[in-house]
């Protein structure tokens, strides 16, 4: 059995009683009932994803995962590619945003290479961790951006990679993405999964003109129509849409969002493109949104049509579309600072407090 069959057979259900526990000590807590809002709500998934009513918290880990797209050849970013192994370095060193969260909030950070054009893994770049399939995908106007091996491979890095974040304790993953022209792959990979028209869902990525929006909608709308037959003849399936319009940091992705979902361990979704990673996922396993959280609504292009077509809540809207896994950080602490006043608040009894009369 392949590592993805084997993590997809070890998914379960939520517990349901966990849920119910922690919402029962929730109503002791020395406040009105539901007055913390949504994050009573985050508190109670986050407690039927771990399957622990008593919704323990260890610490947080991100995986920010780096690859190159071959369809920037097709002038869709306002960025030059070797952008993305410049941005390899800064994250390495600790100049990128979200190395100053991960710092900020005491997260791990695991930063993996998956496919930069540029091989620095001769002379490793400190903090990065490499699991190259290639130097980048192929540019999906021509061809498929990967193979279905590629595609299977990036997978099965995501599950390993989330498997070591468990292992050394974390119990919140969150998942980021950095590679020039990826926002195109995410549009295309995104419009063939929610049927929203290209014109609604591409969006300026690094910071694209008129003219420059106008060009990467006319090229996510060639890819489309020529992988179209590859959709239908495997009826939709996430793999047979991953390989011809996806990217490794994206197959990365998925693969960490599946894996979590296996281990009982929340996974929080960036924005726009890992939120295409996501919907792979669900592709693949339906109801796996169940064992995420979606950090927040981005500003890139039709990410808040998505998340209404998926009929799912963002934890924060702050028109941010960095990526690199800036609002999953974000989103984390709201979610640590949830599970903080889930578990130091005073009860009633033990406050002295009256509670509600009945």
């Amino acid at each position: 059995m392949s590592l993805l069959k084997e993590t997809l057979a070890a998914i379960r259900p939520l517990d349901n009683e966990a849920a119910w526990a922690a919402d029962a000590r929730l109503n002791l807590l020395t406040k009105p009932p539901g007055s913390l809002g949504h994050l009573e709500e985050i508190v109670r998934r986050y407690a039927s994803i771990r399957r622990d009513g008593s919704a323990r918290f260890t610490h947080g880990a991100l995986a920010v995962f780096v690859a190159d797209h071959g369809v920037a050849a097709e002038g869709v970013s306002a960025f030059p590619q070797a952008v993305t192994t410049e941005m390899l370095r800064n994250l390495a060193g600790g100049g990128a945003a979200i190395s100053v969260l991960a710092r900020r909030f005491g997260y791990a950070l695991k930063v993996v290479d998956v496919g930069v054009i540029t091989d620095t893994s001769s002379a490793p770049l400190d903090n990065v961790t490499y699991r190259r399939i290639g130097a980048g995908t192929r540019n999906f106007v021509s061809g498929p951006s990967m193979s279905p091996a590629e595609a299977m491979r990036g997978l099965e890095v995501g599950i390993e990679i989330a498997f070591e974040l468990a292992g050394s304790g974390a119990s919140l993953i969150g998942i980021g993405e950095m590679g020039i022209a990826n926002s195109t792959s995410a549009a295309a990979l995104l419009s063939a999964l929610t049927e929203i028209a290209p014109e609604e869902i591409v969006g300026r990525g690094t910071g694209l003109d008129d003219a420059g929006i106008r060009r990467k909608i006319e090229v996510v709308s060639r890819a489309l129509e020529l992988h179209r037959e590859s959709f239908e003849s495997s009826e939709g399936s996430g793999v047979a849409m991953l390989a011809p319009l996806g990217g490794f940091e994206i197959a990365a992705m998925t693969g960490v969002c599946i894996a979590g979902a296996s281990l009982d361990i929340p996974v929080v979704v960036d924005g726009f493109i890992a939120t295409a990673a996501a919907g792979v996922a669900e592709r693949i396993y339906p109801g796996l949104f169940d064992h995420l959280f979606f950090s927040h609504r981005s500003a890139e292009g039709g990410h808040a049509l998505v998340l209404d077509k998926y009929k799912v809540r963002p934890i924060l809207d702050l028109d941010l579309r960095l990526g690199e896994g800036t609002g999953a950080a974000l989103a984390m602490n709201v979610i640590e600072t949830a599970l903080d006043l889930f578990h130091n608040m005073a009860t009633f009894a033990g406050a002295g407090v009256s509670g509600k009369v009945r």
